[in-house]
């Protein structure tokens, strides 16, 4: 039987480069680099949280939790509040980081002009309409990234088959844009 590697910083790091790539390998492209990215945040979470994330992450103020994990590779504001929504740790308002378009389309017709205002908007947004409890705001970030993935689509969004179309701003101008 295998001996499975675990999410224990100290067994991370007890794991070959190789036994690590192994296991991320289903999980996409380069897994040797994204072993040895492991093996540094495993070696960071030791160091400089005591080999307990969760746990040191409860103690901080969200803003301070926040900055915390984004000093780890590959993380900004999208997989950080996605980390501490989904780890329990607070009820931040996360928006998918490939959807923020979609609450954007829907409440305002359009996208804001860059990235990060468009995530803050949507955040902003959720943060006013779903309670502020786990249960709620991890519902309404699946709700999102499962739209954004099957039919607000960045380009050629399937507006003609989304139940939400008499109520979206998007496409309420989409039809009257074609209707000219």
């Amino acid at each position: 039987m295998k001996r499975l590697i675990g999410l224990d910083p100290d067994r991370l790091l007890a794991a070959s480069p190789s036994r690590l790539a192994l296991a991320l390998k289903p999980g996409g492209i380069v897994p040797e680099i994204r072993a040895l990215r492991l093996k540094e945040i495993a070696e960071r979470v030791q160091k400089e949280f005591g080999g307990d994330l969760p746990a040191a992450l409860k103690g901080l103020s969200i803003s301070k939790a926040r900055a915390a994990l984004k000093k780890f590779p590959s993380i900004a504001d999208p997989g950080a509040d996605r980390i501490l929504l989904f780890a329990g740790i607070s009820p931040v308002a996360a928006v998918p980081s490939n959807c923020p378009h979609v609450l954007a389309r829907i409440q305002l017709g359009q996208e804001r002009e860059n990235y990060g205002r468009t995530y803050k908007a949507v955040q902003e947004m959720i943060a006013a309409e779903v309670p502020a409890t786990f249960d709620a705001r991890i519902r309404a970030y699946l709700l999102l990234k499962r739209h954004g993935q099957q039919l607000c689509k960045s380009s050629n969004p399937k507006c003609s088959v989304c139940p939400a179309a008499t109520s979206c701003a998007w496409a309420t101008a989409e039809k009257r844009r074609k209707a000219v």
